[in-house]
């Protein structure tokens, strides 16, 4: 009896053990790195996400324009109430970003998750092969419905998200690819009534813009008794060269390829930072730079800076997301496509809509990731993306008889006179953008829908480029190389740029700086992007 006694524990224990194995080494189970998961614990669909209250943090990226304590905003604390997953935002913010991102991965100091943290395709690659970033492929498939759904609907960006290696490691900023003004983003903006006072039309051209910029330069146009008015003023002189790439006929596919777009004569990709074409739109921003009709400052200017200014009422033109919700600017519009010199005429300021790839990635140190899939997939739903974005309704927005949605007057008309976003973050967090997410004009309500916004975007419509190319990626020995010969490169572009544009490089000089391009790596330089072109299209 006690032999049958003992081979009967022995066998109940090999079986044991063999399911531990099955499973992960877990009981409860594990995810597809391994790593052993209370799934019990996880609800399949619906609230809360979790049977017992668990708690994650995440290291967390904050712009300047957002509030300081996440936990307390509206959407967090009823998030939290309703799923019983608490989250620890650790915030870090975006001007410190990446060097204390990469100084916590390379130490091994982050926590369960990287949150609004612009992770790019180069680190998920690398930390996702290194494990420290879980493969998220299956757990998409199990627990992600919303944003699985999302994949199918746009093959573009399962391309754009999948790895070399073929595993995703992340969950972008996704916007609609049918909601143009949000991705415009920052367009051009003129005022309505200094146009209406010199009896000016609206610029349709180049040549319109630059008279129009003249003469707000030598006009009293704010009526103070001084001519202090700045023709434009922006952060950085890039933002405007991105806005005139189309009446030059360059950047063809969008701005997530400021350097390589499609030769339309040749079908072929092409270095378009060295044709001429983009030469004479340098040369058309310098002639700006030397009549005084571009801010001297633009090459240093912080955002706060420009919104000051704006506040004075004093730019006949800039470029943000909308003057309004930035510094209470009124009677600017949009300008659209513009036509160039030789007749081109494309809206190109376009951006990806997978803007950020590596918004959210989970870590290995995580030890619910099936909890946290479904934490996130919440807000690549209608419903979780509208509760994101506008909050709770009666206390955040209301629902109009048409069924659209707007925010209470509290945060339109701030009684203490804050601006909109200012107002807003007592409510939410996607102030700033890089939130990972899922973003449509019917439930988010920034600066990009607004009525001039709107007009903007359908304005653009009609001369919008067609063929926008989502982002690509690289194996690791092209990420090397792109990361440091290709880094090098687009410096020497950028500072060279900046001199031909203020004048202390001659565009006499521009053969040599082209070959001196050239010389950098930039036959290889292609060689690995027509690589990734072909990658991304057989993807």
């Amino acid at each position: 009896m006690k032999k049958w006694t003992a081979l009967l524990i022995s066998c109940v224990m090999l079986l044991s053990l063999l399911a531990a194995c099955g499973n992960g080494g877990n009981e409860n189970g594990g995810d597809e790195n391994g790593k052993a998961s209370d799934i019990s614990n996880v609800n399949a669909s619906g609230m809360p996400i979790t049977n017992d209250p668990i708690e994650l943090s995440f290291f967390t990226g904050k712009a300047a324009t957002n509030g300081n304590n996440f936990e307390e905003t509206l959407v967090w604390k009823t998030y939290a109430e309703m799923s019983n997953v608490k989250v620890n935002f650790e915030l870090v913010p975006f001007e410190n970003l990446t060097e204390k991102r990469n100084l916590a991965l390379a130490n091994g100091d982050y926590p369960d998750g990287f949150y609004s943290a612009r992770v790019p395709a180069a680190d998920l690659m690398k930390y996702g092969e290194q494990g420290v970033f879980i493969k998220l492929n299956d757990l998409i498939d199990e627990y992600a419905p919303n944003f699985k759904s999302l994949l199918d609907k746009y093959p573009d960006l399962k391309k754009a998200l999948t790895m070399p290696d073929g595993n995703i490691y992340s969950f972008p900023s996704f916007y609609s690819p049918e909601f143009l003004p949000m991705l415009i983003g920052t367009p051009l903006w003129v005022k309505q009534d200094w146009l209406d006072q010199l009896g000016m039309e609206e610029p349709k051209t180049t040549e319109d813009l630059y008279h129009y910029l003249k003469t707000v330069k030598t006009t009293d146009l704010n009526g103070n008794g001084t001519l202090d008015e700045m023709p434009y003023s922006g952060t950085g002189v890039n933002p405007l060269i991105e806005q005139l790439m189309g009446a030059f006929g360059v950047g063809n596919r969008g701005l997530g390829h400021k350097h390589v777009d499609v030769d339309p004569e040749t079908n072929e990709l092409r270095f378009f930072r060295t044709t001429p074409q983009f030469k004479e739109l340098l040369q058309y921003v310098s002639r700006l730079y030397a009549d005084g009709l571009i801010d001297p400052e633009i090459f240093t200017q912080t955002s706060s800076e420009l919104y000051a200014k704006g506040a004075q009422n004093i730019l006949g033109a800039t470029i943000n997301p909308n003057p309004k919700t930035q510094f209470n600017g009124e009677g600017y519009f949009g300008l659209g496509a513009l036509e160039g010199p030789h007749g081109d005429k494309m809206y190109t300021h376009i951006k990806v809509p997978m803007v950020w790839p590596g918004a959210f990635v989970i870590t290995d140190k995580n030890e619910h990731p099936e909890a946290t899939v479904r934490w996130i997939d919440h807000f690549y739903g209608d419903e979780g993306a509208t509760f994101y974005f506008m909050g709770v309704e009666g206390e955040s927005y209301t629902v109009k008889e048409d069924g659209t949605l707007e925010f209470v007057e509290e945060i339109t008309n701030h009684p203490d006179g804050l601006t909109m976003d200012q107002a807003l973050t007592k409510y939410v967090t996607w102030l700033g953008g890089s939130y990972p997410g899922y973003v449509q004009a019917k439930y988010f309500k920034g600066s990009e829908t607004l009525p001039e916004a709107v007009a903007t975007g359908e304005k653009a419509a009609p001369d919008a480029i067609k063929d926008l190319w989502y982002s690509f990626t690289y194996t690791e020995e092209e990420q090397e190389f792109m990361s440091s010969v290709g880094s090098d490169i687009h410096t020497y572009i950028k500072e060279m740029e900046a001199k031909f544009i203020n004048g202390s490089a001659s565009f006499d000089e521009w053969d040599s700086y082209v070959k001196q391009i050239e010389k950098m790596g930039l036959d290889r330089y292609m060689e690995i992007y027509q690589a990734a072109y072909d990658r991304y299209q057989n993807n």
